[in-house]
């Protein structure tokens, strides 16, 4: 098999770039959110330096935000994070990261990064893809963090101009996209409903560690549907064991002689 063609770097970079910047702009939204939510300047900016994922991001400061208990929103932020550990999996055969670069780079390991790297036709492609796309992202995150911070400062009540809803705009816009098959609509239906469900009934936070068991719900339901035989088929029969179709054979031989 013929080995895949290399990619210019100029197309790598210019897809890269493209991620980094239309991504990174989101983190005006984060800043806003992040101090609608009561979080100091540099609290913002020091969850976008050390968590550096915008999704656990928007949903602790969501959570905060609605008055919950800020240990269940660090939770709900964690687990949402933890896909990023899969990603590095994968990543880390894809990239062949050693030694003191292999930590750096996984605090880049995210949806973005993950997803132009390992489009890539190979290692040295990826290599690129990964650095542009995690540098660029990076900085304009922080950067755009640190002015919607201070911007939201400067408004004073965020509510008053309704941008107390970027956060969960940009969320549902950055999922949105990811909602390809029936099983993920699905379960994201299933999630919003559970979540509408619980939020009167329990406190601030939970109803989002709540929504997520709408996965393992869904992909069960999923599993056993496609085990389960159509209307109007046959269900197989068993095969006969060696040892019975031998006996068998005997018997009809005995029988007939």
């Amino acid at each position: 098999m013929a080995p895949l063609p290399q990619r210019p770097d100029s197309a790598v970079i210019r897809d890269a770039l493209g991620v980094g910047v239309a991504v990174g702009l989101s983190g005006f939204a984060f800043g806003v959110t992040s101090a609608g939510a009561g979080l100091s300047v540099w609290q913002s900016c020091a969850l976008s330096l050390l968590v550096f994922t915008g999704a656990s991001q928007f949903a602790l400061v969501g959570a905060l935000a609605a008055g919950g208990n800020p240990l269940t929103a660090a939770a709900g932020a964690f687990f949402l994070g933890v896909r990023n550990a899969f990603y590095g999996l994968r990543l880390s055969a894809v990239l062949g990261y050693r030694g003191a670069v292999r930590p750096l780079a996984a605090h880049w390991i995210i949806d973005e990064t993950s997803a132009v790297a390992l489009a890539q036709p190979d290692r040295r492609s990826a290599r690129l893809g990964f650095t542009v796309t995690g540098l660029s992202l990076y900085v304009l995150w922080n950067l755009t963090t640190l002015g919607g911070a201070l911007g939201a400062r400067a408004l004073g009540d965020t509510d008053a101009w309704g941008l107390d809803a970027a956060g969960p705009a940009v969320f549902v816009a950055l999922l949105a996209p990811m909602l390809r098959s029936t099983v993920e609509r699905c379960t994201a239906g299933l999630a919003v409903l559970l979540l509408l469900v619980t939020l009167p009934l329990v406190p601030a936070g939970v109803p989002v560690l709540l929504a997520a068991l709408a996965a393992p719900v869904v992909l069960a339901v999923h599993g056993r549907r496609r085990r389960a035989p159509a209307p109007g088929e046959a269900i197989p029969e068993a095969p006969v064991p060696q040892e019975r179709a031998g006996a068998s054979h005997d018997a009809a031989k005995e029988d007939r002689a």
